[in-house]
């Protein structure tokens, strides 16, 4: 990281010059991320940063699975659009906490969506899915690829 301190040859820095010099390049570390920092994990998958999806494919089938943690089924949406797969959700969560004198109150709200390209128009009555312990799996079944017939071709002599 550049500084703009310049030094004389032989001069030492002072302990408080470093300090100083390091909290400059601390906050300006800080404010090159984009945006504001997120208040809890929860907050970074529900944007898309931390939220991860695997794809999987084989001669019968694709199988993405997702890592929606906290969402619940009701809250989860997976719909084929042409060659296809979106699986959106969202999240509005509030827990509470209440003491003497005091009292808590947390909110997360927020939404999310992933477009998964298939390669191929999927059946959409064949394809599954199921969220389990915070995991998204979805099977979407390959259509049947019929083989198109063997043709021979005349040779012509040149």
């Amino acid at each position: 990281m550049s500084t703009n301190i310049e030094r004389r040859k032989g001069e030492v820095e002072k302990p408080a010059d470093l300090f100083s010099r390091f909290r400059r390049e601390m906050d300006e570390l800080i404010s090159s991320f984009s945006g504001s920092l997120p208040d809890n994990p929860f907050t970074i998958a529900l944007e898309n940063r931390g939220f991860a999806v695997d794809v999987a494919e084989s001669d019968k089938s694709v199988e993405i699975t997702a890592e929606l943690p906290g969402i619940e089924s009701d809250d989860v949406e997976v719909t084929v659009e042409g060659g296809s797969l979106i699986i959106s959700a969202k999240k509005e969560a509030e827990k509470k906490t209440e003491d003497k004198n005091w009292q808590r109150v947390e909110r997360s709200y927020g939404s999310f969506e992933r477009v998964i390209p298939l390669g191929f128009i999927p059946e959409p009555d064949k394809l599954s899915a199921e969220l389990k312990k915070g995991v998204l799996k979805v099977t979407v079944p390959k259509p049947a690829q019929k083989k198109p017939a063997a043709k021979k071709i005349a040779v012509k002599a040149g």
